[in-house]
């Protein structure tokens, strides 16, 4: 029988969606988001240890991507992980109109609902994050009959699915990671959306497309301040960029950097602590 490590992880910022992708990185076998912790789980046969864990958090430092953490280790006994995964895996109701759901639970829609069916795996944005919850709130808000989206940052892919459910004519969605390009489009098929969404594996700069209605990008502030012009770059005159997986804090820095390259902040909301803006590009 294998014998499995448990890392119970606490940081500061709660950027845990942020620091699940990067310990992906990692040979672990599941995580879990629980109301106060990240816990992941490894089998202990492989070469690693809590200081490769370490080696990520502090990298993460360095970046301010976060400003501390607390870390420890423990042997658990072993676990079905696909029975945790869907035992942990719930039907998200995220706005009165929009439903997020995994492929093996029930879920019977009221007429007006839109339902969209998200596997994740070893991607993020189940809806389960507040970062998710607002961007798909803002996207309800701002998408238009008929729109081009660019989806930065992709993930699951569920932002770009979004947007053509509730009545874009396109959406591309771009990401730089193997595992986001390969379930992003898992879950276009779920969604039977293959002739409407797009996933490019890449970076916004492989994107040869430009003339967007509403570029979307949850992704950190760091990222986010160096891709505004590119951003810019994508977005039609008085189109729409629509950004989070910023903190509270981050607002002035961001506005700054946006404002100074062209976009006029025309909304925001905020969940716990994080933030969602919506910019107009004036030029």
């Amino acid at each position: 029988m294998k014998t499995y490590k448990q890392i119970t992880l606490t940081i500061v910022p709660r950027n845990y969606e942020l620091i699940s992708g990067l310990m992906w990185n990692l040979p672990i076998e599941g995580i879990n988001e629980t109301d106060s912790s990240l816990i992941i789980y490894y089998d202990a046969s492989n070469r690693i240890s809590i200081g490769d864990f370490k080696k990520v958090l502090n990298e993460a430092i360095r970046n301010n991507l976060i400003e501390s953490y607390d870390i420890s280790e423990s042997d658990v006994e072993n676990k079905n992980w696909n029975e945790e995964y869907e035992k942990n895996v719930r039907v998200i109701e995220v706005t009165e109109r929009i439903v997020i759901k995994p492929s093996f639970k029930e879920y019977n829609p009221r007429k007006d609902q839109i339902v969209i069916t998200i596997d994740p795996k070893m991607s993020f944005g189940t809806g389960e994050h507040q970062t998710t919850r607002l961007m798909i709130e803002m996207t309800e808000k701002y998408v238009t009959p008929g729109a081009k989206i660019l989806d930065v940052g992709t993930g699951t892919g569920v932002l770009a699915i979004a947007a053509v459910k509730l009545g874009a004519a396109k959406a591309v969605g771009v990401d730089n990671d193997e595992w986001c390009h390969l379930n992003g489009n898992e879950n276009i098929s779920l969604n039977g959306v293959q002739d409407k969404v797009k996933i490019i594996l890449g970076e916004i700069t492989d994107i040869a497309e430009d003339q967007f209605d509403i570029v979307l990008a949850n992704i950190n502030k760091n990222i986010l301040m160096e891709i505004a012009d590119e951003i810019k770059k994508k977005v039609k005159k008085t189109g729409l960029a629509i950004l989070s997986g910023l903190l509270n804090a981050d607002e002035n820095d961001i506005i700054n950097r946006y404002t100074s390259v062209g976009f006029r902040p025309v909304d925001k909301k905020s969940m716990g602590e994080w933030l969602s803006i919506v910019y107009r590009l004036d030029r």
